[in-house]
């Protein structure tokens, strides 16, 4: 929730993922490159959708997150490109991905990995990744905030 990626880095969007936000929040929150479709980033660099609120910085499209932030600190390819292939090769029903992070992100922590982020939110990248599953559960963080709803009495 540092928000630096989201200050840092162009979100390139899918086009099913692109409609989805034009249709809801129009085409001006979108730009296009050459041969991509990117999130508009705001005068200071950040993207559109990047609010903060206190110390956190929060995504405003969190319900319909492009897959490039679902990702985010990692890569995952079909074939290793960063080196330490032994290390980043993740056997996943029977093939072997390789899961890479960017050293950029100040989320992460170095060493060994605890069984649940190797077994569990590692398997739920590389499923993300090659479009098997949308929602994320153990991949992003629990923000906590507790949503205040304002009581409808009927007045007929």
């Amino acid at each position: 929730m540092c928000g630096l990626c989201c200050r840092a880095y162009s979100v390139v969007l899918s086009f099913q993922e692109w409609l989805n936000i034009v249709k809801n929040y129009g085409v001006e929150t979108t730009a296009t490159g050459l041969n991509k479709l990117y999130l508009r980033r705001k005068s200071d660099g950040s993207c559109v959708f990047l609010y903060r609120l206190s110390n956190m910085h929060l995504c405003g499209l969190q319900h319909m997150k492009p897959t490039a932030c679902k990702l985010w600190p990692f890569r995952v390819l079909t074939a290793p490109k960063y080196g330490y292939a032994r290390e980043a090769a993740y056997p996943y029903l029977g093939k072997i991905f390789y899961v890479y992070a960017d050293s950029a992100c100040v989320g992460l922590r170095y060493g060994t990995p605890v069984w649940t982020f190797a077994n569990q939110t590692v398997r739920e990248f590389v499923e993300i990744a090659i479009g098997t599953r949308k929602e994320q559960r153990k991949s992003t963080g629990d923000v906590g905030l507790v949503q205040h709803l304002i009581p409808v009495r009927r007045i007929f």
